[in-house]
């Protein structure tokens, strides 16, 4: 039967399921980032020539940091799906669904929860999570790691790019990229409006004057900027930011 994670759970058996991965490994997660426990428990698995597969759906989501490290770790297969929501991890004995995705400040900030299957104990839920992650996988593509590296001030990529940058770059925006409102920033990160609003408050982003939200320092340092809409002014965030809030 399976098994409500919380948290600690969530991430207690993530790592407990890399480090009893024997045949496979499937890490499906929008965002990507490794803490150094799981490129340590990444890298003893890889040793042994297992299947590792990393599904993920945000391409300027990978810091130069873990490009440069995936691409010391050639076993492992990067897959990019651009609909990809879902956080489920797995191996050839067991799996967890969970809200958690792979990445630092979740496991790290958030609440989270989960589902742990195995599948000595339910075969049958296990079969049919198995389909579901094959599916994903095909219609996933293959991706390359490019390393971003700044020396000098400058900027230097290689010509098959990963990460996203500017085609132009914005002299007047130091954050550069695409800007989104608040509602196109909660369907990003598949929460309502309301709730997006209490989390950049709590964050001290943004705050009330005369029963309107205006931005703080702290929130201008993020990046964020007043925009004249078609209905009056609206605070517009960077792409950028979505990470600081997952």
């Amino acid at each position: 039967m399976a098994e409500f994670l919380d948290t600690q759970g969530v991430s207690y058996y993530l790592k407990k399921l890399i480090n009893n991965s024997n045949d496979k490994l499937y890490l499906i997660s929008p965002y990507l980032q490794f803490n150094n426990q799981l490129k340590l428990s990444l890298e003893d698995r890889h040793k042994f020539s297992i299947d590792i597969i990393v599904i993920y759906g945000k391409v300027s989501d990978i810091n130069p940091e873990d490009s440069t490290w995936l691409q010391s770790m050639p076993g492992i297969k990067l897959l990019f799906h651009k609909d990809l929501h879902a956080k489920c991890y797995f191996n050839e004995k067991e799996a967890i669904i969970t809200s958690m995705n792979l990445y630092m400040f979740s496991q790290q900030n958030n609440v989270e929860m989960g589902i742990y299957i195995s599948k000595e104990k339910d075969e049958e839920l296990y079969k049919q999570l198995a389909v579901e992650v094959d599916r994903i996988k095909r219609g996933s593509e293959h991706r390359t790691i490019s390393v971003q590296k700044v020396e000098n001030k400058k900027i230097e990529t290689s010509k098959d790019q990963l990460i996203a940058q500017p085609t132009e770059p914005n002299r007047t925006r130091p954050f550069g990229g695409k800007y989104l409102s608040a509602t196109a920033l909660s369907k990003e990160l598949g929460i309502s409006s309301k709730d997006l609003t209490q989390k950049i408050e709590k964050l001290k982003w943004i705050e009330k004057k005369n029963d309107e939200w205006v931005l703080t320092s702290l929130g201008k340092s993020k990046g964020a900027e007043m925009k004249k809409g078609q209905y009056g002014d609206y605070i517009a965030y960077p792409e950028t930011i979505i990470r600081e809030l997952i």
